[in-house]
């Protein structure tokens, strides 16, 4: 019996919204480069997805947030939802005050806010991840 063995890398996104709109960063690099995505990043070693969402967050748009303030939307593991190998994410969501300005960093080429509901087409998987924030937005509490 042979055994196959892959490599998974451990991810973190961020919904970031902000009075109905959603920040993305335009992709500096690919794969999707200048395609818009969700802000995040891999998982540092010792580090939780939380704190990495935290992180990565602050990295890309230069929006600090307290890592307790990550609310979990979701674990996205489908095997090819990333072109360079097998990535599985734990996406989070958290709001932001209407006053919180962004500014493109690390490996995003520039921010943008787009409508929540109107974001167009977006790299990887991350549609799917905006629609189930929505979704969670617009549930009943």
């Amino acid at each position: 019996m042979t055994e196959t063995f892959e490599t998974i890398r451990y991810t973190a996104d961020v919904v970031c919204i902000r009075d109905g709109a959603v920040l993305l960063i335009e992709r500096g690099w690919p794969p999707h480069k200048g395609q818009l995505a969700l802000p995040g990043g891999h998982v540092d070693p010792g580090e939780t997805s939380r704190a990495a969402a935290a992180r990565e967050l602050l990295e890309e748009t230069s929006v600090r947030v307290d890592a307790d303030d990550l609310d979990l939307i979701g674990i996205y593991d489908t095997p090819d939802r990333d072109p360079r190998g097998r990535y599985v994410t734990a996406a989070y969501l958290v709001t932001v005050p209407e006053a919180t300005t962004a500014h493109a960093g690390d490996d995003a080429a520039a921010i943008r806010w787009m409508p929540l509901d109107h974001t167009g087409s977006l790299a990887f998987d991350h549609g799917q991840i905006v629609a189930a924030a929505r979704r969670r937005q617009n549930a009943p509490l």
